[in-house]
């Protein structure tokens, strides 16, 4: 599933449901929580949904790596990463 099908989804819910919602309307929500999300993560704050799971900000420390195709070592700098632990709700729902 994309983003565009996630917010198909929220439009026929909302429709079967009575509420007038444009399909436009539904993909500025589901673009507001990927935003949102994006957003605290950019300022270092974890974003914890619960029974879904937590995004949070790691950092990495610098390292040497092996270049596979030429065997040569290069240095990888120290950087922040995206990382995502899946809730209980979600693992459960998974197995």
């Amino acid at each position: 599933m994309n983003k565009v099908e996630l917010a198909s989804k929220l439009w026929e819910m909302h429709s079967k449901s009575g509420m007038d919602v444009s399909k436009k309307h539904s993909e500025e929500v589901v673009d507001f929580v990927f935003d949102s999300i994006t957003e605290a993560m950019k300022r270092g704050e974890e974003v914890s949904i619960a029974g879904f799971g937590t995004f949070a900000v790691k950092q990495r420390k610098a390292r040497q790596a092996r270049n596979p195709r030429t065997g040569q070592t290069v240095n990888v700098p120290a950087m922040k990463v995206p990382k995502f632990r899946a809730g209980k709700g979600l693992k459960e729902a998974v197995k």
